[in-house]
């Protein structure tokens, strides 16, 4: 436009730019409400996207005030052209940022609420943003007017020299996709190395897997050498394990009363102990002449894996009470011990542990 700036110019501009202003803040104050009504579902995907809405739609209600005031100002054709470009590559920013927001909360969303999926595995949702992004950026670029042909094969040519360099990093994380796709691991699970380690898969990254042992400690170890090593997973198929205790009775007590009255202490531990699964059905089994006392296995049914260690505890203690009550003897192992150092040693048996003090020696005469 070749005319003059007029007093009616600035009035204009600055009503349009005043009603985008005014718009944003109104917007903003109904996608607040509606957060609000978000955080009371259950679906937590409704509260990601009000977030991510409350990001680019003010944003939105700027940008189109700001446009409506460059329109009646009288720009030169270059200028309008130069402003509209910026307006709009700003807008094309926000609307990414927010949607890479929006897919990477709805993908931890759906990971996080459905069962044998990657729960807090962050290599899912670190690779929808990233391609999201990716996509804005050369809608951005082609806006601008810049092709993007020519650096698309530029990237297919130097791709080959980025994987050669890059080859661990890679195999890291095509051994983390397979490893979540394959459902072998999934984060919360109990895992055991042979190599030694164990504990719970905190999450899968696009490079390395962090496990927390029981001791609260975090081992660290590559996406590639998890793959490779032989494992244990201690909540696959399903969480709920058995676990063996072992106990001996002595010979002359009656196995039906010592089976009637372990069923009972097994009855109270599973109804009352944190972890218990009372559903499972109990085993007890008979299985050994030992040399003192006859051996019998108990079958328990416990949650998971670090329930085992609460649930023996408190089996064992109660056990052990109830015996006593019941008049159920569990013998020490008996040895017999002779030593001959100058003199004859007279064995002498007995139950339980050996003490020096045990022993009567006898001199040869």
């Amino acid at each position: 436009m070749n005319r003059t700036l007029t007093v009616d110019d600035l009035v204009f501009a600055g009503i349009a730019l005043a009603s985008g202003l005014l718009a944003a803040f109104a917007l903003r104050i109904l996608l607040r409400w509606l957060g609000g009504h978000a955080d009371r579902t259950r679906w937590s995907g409704d509260d990601v996207i009000v977030h991510a809405l409350r990001a680019v739609v003010p944003w939105a209600a700027v940008v189109g005030g700001a446009a409506g005031a460059a329109a009646v100002l009288p720009l030169t054709r270059t200028v309008q052209h130069h402003t509209n470009q910026v307006l709009t590559v700003l807008l094309i920013f926000v609307a990414t940022v927010s949607a890479a927001r929006v897919v990477a909360g709805l993908v931890r969303t759906v990971t996080q609420s459905r069962s044998g999926v990657a729960g807090s595995a962050t290599i899912f949702v670190n690779i929808t943003r990233i391609l999201v992004l990716a996509i804005g950026f050369l809608v951005v670029l082609q806006t601008l007017g810049i092709s993007i042909a020519p650096m698309l094969t530029a990237l297919g040519v130097g791709g080959l020299a980025v994987a050669l360099a890059l080859q661990d990093t890679l195999a890291n994380l095509f051994a983390g996709i397979h490893i979540l796709a394959s459902k072998t691991v999934q984060p919360g699970d109990y895992i055991k190395l042979s190599s030694g380690e164990e504990g719970y898969v905190e999450d899968i990254n696009w490079r390395q897997t962090t496990i927390r042992n029981l001791s609260n400690n975090l081992i660290v170890l590559p996406n590639g050498q998890l793959a490779q090593a032989n494992m244990t997973n201690f909540m696959r198929p399903e969480e709920q394990l058995t676990i063996l205790v072992q106990v001996g009775v002595a010979y002359d007590s009656d196995l039906e009363h010592v089976e009637g009255v372990t069923n009972e202490v097994i009855a109270e531990t599973m109804t009352e102990v944190e972890g218990a699964v009372p559903d499972h059905e109990p085993i007890i089994r008979f299985h050994t002449f030992g040399d003192s006392r006859i051996g019998f296995t108990v079958i328990l049914g416990v949650g998971e894996f670090s329930d085992q260690y609460r649930i023996r505890h408190e089996f064992i203690k109660r056990l052990h009470k109830r015996y006593r009550a019941e008049g159920i003897r569990i013998p020490a192992p008996a040895r017999t011990v002779a030593l001959q150092q100058g003199a004859v040693a007279i064995p002498q048996q007995r139950t339980g542990e050996f003490e020096p003090g045990d022993m009567t020696p006898a001199r040869l005469d």
